[in-house]
C-alpha cells in the first residue's frame, strides 16, 4: 500500500484491520458509469471525517464517446491522507475498473501489488474487442499477477441488490456505481452517512431510484465484509489540520466564492459575463447560484459578446468578471485591448486546458501564459496572476478584483483545469481576515469647470466616473486618448506618451503586491521556480529532496505581471534554476529575458499534471550534472 501499515486488528468476522497514512484511489469506467460521483462522494466522506485530501478528475473529450472504447473512459483519481498532503499522487494503491478498456487505459499506473476491483461481468467478447483485447486479461494468470485481483460480478449483485423495486435492468445497472463505491467504503473503514443522505436529499422525489442507490450501496459494503476474497481492509487516520472550519472545494467554486466574496466586501454588485466552455463553464454555473449575494450572470451570444459586456459593465461600475479557457480568451482580444486602453477594471479569468485551437478540451495544460502576456495587438500590458491550488483560488480571485479596482486596469487570472476540477479540504476564512477593495467615484469636478477622465493619482490610476453623474460627462473608447482629458489625440508623441504611461502604471502594481517567498535555503545549489497548478507536485519533490540534505529551494510564482519586486535577488542566490512547466518553456522563456538567467527548463505536455517522481529526478540529474 502507500504508506507501512502502523497497526493491524482482527474484527469479529475474522477480517484484519491495517492502519495507513496515505491511499491513492482511481475509479474509472465508461462516461456513463458515475464514476466522477463515486470519486466525488468518497472525497467528501473522507473530507467530513478529518483526512487531507487532493483530486484528480479526468474526463473523456468526447461528449458522447462510444460505449466501452478507449476515448470513452472517465476517471477520478483522490489521495487521502492523516498527513498534509498536495498532490493526488503518482501510483495508484486501489484501481477500481468497470471494463475492459477502463482497465487497459489505466492498468499502468496501478503500484505493483496494488489491489485492482474489476466488474467482471463486463469482460464480454465485445467490451474486450472494443479495449482491443484478443483474450480476456482475467482469465491470463499472467497478465494480471503483480496485482490483488479481485474479479466481483458487480452488474450481476448490484441487480440483486435492487431487485422487487420495479427497475429495469438500464435503470438498475446504473447503480453499480454505488456497488463499487460501497465496496471501496469497506474496504477503507469509511462511514456512508454523507452519501446516504446525498442520495436521499438528490433523489428526495423518487424514492425508487433512492432505494435502490442506497441498496447498492449497502451491498457493495455487505460484498467486502462477506466475501472470502478481501481478508484486509484498512484504515486512515485523521490529519491534524489547521483548526477551523473547513469544506471541500474545487478551483472554480473557489472562484466563484471569492468573486461573491469580493463584491459583498465593497457593497457592489458582480457582473459576470461569459460563454459556456469547459474547464470554465462551472464558474458561471456557480455564481448563477448567487444572485441573492449581488451577483448578475450573463451567458452571452459568444466570447466577444461577452467580453464587451464586461466592458460595459466596468464601465457602468460593477465589479466585472468574464471567464474563458485558451480558444475563449483568443476571441476576447480585441474587447480585452478596448478595456486596457479605457483603463476599466475588468478580472478576465483563463482557465488554461490543452491547444492549440480546440486541443485537448477536458485536459490540463499551463501554455497560455505567452497568450496572457502578449495577446493582443499593440502595447497592451495587463497584470497576471496566477493560482497554485483549488483553495487558492478564493483568495487569488480576490487580488485580483482587488488590484483591478484599485489600479483601474483588467488583470488577467489564471487557473488551469488541474485546478478547477481538482478539491481539497478549504479552511473557511474569517471575514475579518479578508481585505477590503477601496474605489471612489467622483462626484465632482476634477479640473477648471470640467471632468477630467484621465488625470492621475501618484500610482497613475485615473478616476472611475459613473455613467449618469452629473456634470461627469467625458469620453471614453478605443481611440488614442490624450493624458488628463481623454480627447482623440493621433500625435506620434502623444501615443508614445500614453503608450509608455500605461506601462509605468502595470509595472508600478508591483510595489502594492507581495514580496516572493521561499521555502528552503535562502542560497544554494538549486533554485525550483514554479507557477500555477504545479504547485503540489513541485512543493512535495522539493521537500523531499530538503530531506535528503540536498541544496534545494522551492519560489512559487503567483504574480506573473509585473513579477514580484525581489524575484531577481532570489534567482542570483542559486547555482542553477530550474522551471517545471506544462509547456514548452513559456515562463523559462520570460525568466531568461528579463533576468538574463540561463534558467533550465522541464517541461511535460500530455495533459496531466507532473508526477513527483519526475520532478524528483529532474532534481537529481541538475544536481549530478552541476
Amino acid at each position: 500500500m502507500a504508506s507501512t501499515d502502523v497497526a493491524a486488528s482482527e474484527n469479529t468476522q475474522g477480517k484484519r484491520k491495517e492502519e495507513l497514512e496515505t491511499v491513492v484511489i482511481r475509479f474509472c469506467g465508461d462516461s456513463g458509469d458515475g464514476m466522477q460521483l463515486a470519486g466525488t462522494q468518497f472525497t467528501n466522506v473522507s473530507a467530513a471525517f478529518g483526512n487531507d485530501v487532493s483530486t484528480l478528475p479526468d474526463f473523456p473529450a468526447e461528449i458522447r464517446a462510444p460505449a466501452g472504447s478507449l476515448s470513452g473512459v472517465s476517471g477520478f483519481q483522490l489521495s487521502f491522507s492523516s498527513n498534509d498532503i498536495y498532490t493526488p499522487g503518482d501510483e495508484v494503491d486501489t484501481l477500481v475498473a468497470m471494463n475492459p478498456a477502463a482497465l487497459k487505459t489505466n492498468l499502468g499506473d496501478l503500484k505493483r501489488g496494488g489491489i485492482l476491483i474489476v466488474n467482471e461481468d463486463a469482460f464480454d467478447k465485445g467490451n474486450l474487442g472494443k479495449a482491443g483485447y484478443d483474450t480476456n486479461p482475467l482469465e491470463d494468470e499472467n497478465a494480471l499477477a503483480g496485482y490483488q485481483l479481485h474479479k466481483v460480478p458487480m452488474t450481476r449483485l448490484t441487480r440483486d441488490s435492487v431487485d422487487g423495486l420495479g427497475l429495469s435492468l438500464k435503470e438498475a445497472d446504473r447503480c453499480k456505481n454505488f456497488f463499487a463505491l460501497g465496496l471501496v467504503y469497506w474496504l477503507y473503514d469509511r462511514d456512508a452517512t454523507p452519501t446516504e443522505n446525498w442520495v436521499k436529499a438528490k433523489f428526495a422525489r423518487n424514492p425508487a431510484i433512492a432505494e435502490a442507490n442506497l441498496r447498492s450501496l449497502k451491498g457493495g459494503r455487505s460484498f467486502g465484509d462477506s466475501t472470502e476474497s478481501f481478508a484486509v481492509h484498512y484504515e486512515v487516520g485523521k490529519a491534524q489540520l489547521e483548526p477551523g472550519n473547513y469544506r471541500k472545494i474545487t478551483g472554480n467554486e473557489a472562484i466563484a466564492i471569492g468573486l461573491a466574496t469580493a463584491a459583498q466586501l465593497c457593497n457592489k454588485e458582480l457582473l459576470f459575463a461569459g460563454y459556456p466552455i469547459t474547464p470554465a463553464s462551472d464558474i458561471l454555473h456557480e455564481l448563477a447560484k448567487l444572485k441573492n449575494f449581488g451577483v448578475k450572470t450573463f451567458q452571452a451570444e459568444d466570447e466577444i459578446a461577452a467580453m464587451a459586456a464586461a466592458v460595459g459593465g466596468a464601465f457602468s461600475g460593477d465589479l466585472a468578471v468574464t471567464a474563458s479557457s485558451g480558444p475563449g480568451i483568443c476571441l476576447k482580444g480585441e474587447a480585452m485591448g478596448l478595456a486596457m486602453i479605457t483603463e476599466l477594471p475588468v478580472v478576465i479569468i483563463d482557465v488554461q486546458r490543452g491547444g492549440p485551437s480546440t486541443g485537448l478540451p477536458t485536459k490540463t495544460e499551463q501554455s497560455d501564459l505567452l497568450l496572457a502576456m502578449f495577446g493582443r495587438n499593440g502595447e497592451s500590458p495587463l497584470p497576471i496572476f496566477a493560482a497554485a491550488t483549488p483553495g487558492d483560488c478564493f483568495h487569488i480571485a480576490q487580488e485580483a478584483m482587488k488590484t483591478a479596482v484599485e489600479f483601474m486596469t483588467p488583470v488577467i487570472l489564471l487557473s488551469d483545469g488541474y485546478i478547477a476540477n481538482g478539491a481539497e479540504p478549504w479552511r473557511i476564512p474569517e471575514v475579518s481576515d479578508l481585505k477590503p477593495i477601496k474605489y471612489e467615484h467622483p462626484q465632482s469636478l476634477n479640473g477648471d469647470n470640467q471632468f477630467l477622465p484621465y488625470k492621475r493619482d501618484e500610482q497613475l490610476v485615473r478616476p472611475w466616473a459613473i455613467p449618469g453623474t452629473a456634470g461627469l460627462e467625458h469620453r471614453i473608447g478605443g481611440l488614442e486618448k490624450a493624458d488628463v482629458t481623454g480627447n482623440v489625440d493621433y500625435s506620434p508623441e502623444n501615443h508614445e506618451h500614453m503608450t509608455h504611461r500605461r506601462q509605468t502604471k502595470v509595472d508600478g502594481i508591483a510595489d502594492f503586491l507581495p514580496e516572493q517567498t521561499v521555502e528552503g535555503p535562502e542560497k544554494g545549489d538549486l533554485l525550483v521556480l514554479s507557477w500555477g497548478g504545479t504547485y503540489g507536485s513541485v512543493r512535495t519533490a522539493v521537500q523531499r529532496a530538503i530531506k535528503a540534505g540536498q541544496s534545494v529551494a522551492h519560489a512559487h510564482l503567483r504574480y506573473l505581471n509585473p513579477f514580484p519586486r525581489n524575484l531577481e535577488k532570489i534567482i542570483r542566490s542559486y547555482d542553477r534554476v530550474l522551471i517545471p512547466e506544462l509547456n514548452n518553456g513559456q515562463l523559462r522563456l520570460l525568466i531568461r529575458a528579463k533576468y538574463l538567467v540561463d534558467a533550465i527548463g522541464l517541461n511535460k505536455i500530455k495533459g496531466k499534471p507532473f508526477l513527483v517522481s519526475e520532478l524528483t529526478d529532474k532534481i537529481n540529474s541538475v544536481l549530478d550534472e552541476s
